[in-house]
């Protein structure tokens, strides 16, 4: 599973995956937006173009965990998906639900969501 933003290691909605088998930084093939929404969680958007790469963190998770912990916390606005990944294989993520990107904010930070919200508690 990619992760890229509360899921990630530190993050308010990591606790179903603080068991599982850390995999690694990674980041996703340069097909993606990324948006923030309320600044309270981001979603990946595929483009066929003006893309990039978003950083994040892969991790080996069980499909129970995925089912019965993780994807009851992810936010209506996300559905699951398989995206491709940088190194050009693939892996289960979380993406923005067509359309619901509306009011969200673009993030275009090299850091991904971290660098993000570092940069707003800093500005």
């Amino acid at each position: 599973m990619f992760v890229n933003g509360q899921a990630m290691s530190g993050g308010s909605i990591h606790a179903p995956l603080a068991d599982a088998e850390f995999l690694g930084r990674a980041w996703t093939a340069p097909r993606y937006r990324f948006w923030s929404f309320r600044d309270e969680f981001p979603g990946l958007e595929p483009v066929t173009a003006d893309g990039w790469s978003v950083p994040g963190e892969l991790y080996a998770v069980s499909y129970a965990v995925l089912r019965d912990r993780l994807l009851p916390l992810e936010p209506p606005e996300l559905e699951l998906a398989v995206i491709e990944l940088a190194d050009g294989g693939g892996s289960l993520s979380m993406r923005v639900r067509a359309g619901a990107q509306a009011d969200a904010v673009e993030i275009r930070h090299p850091d991904g969501w971290l660098g993000h919200l570092a940069a707003r508690r800093t500005s």
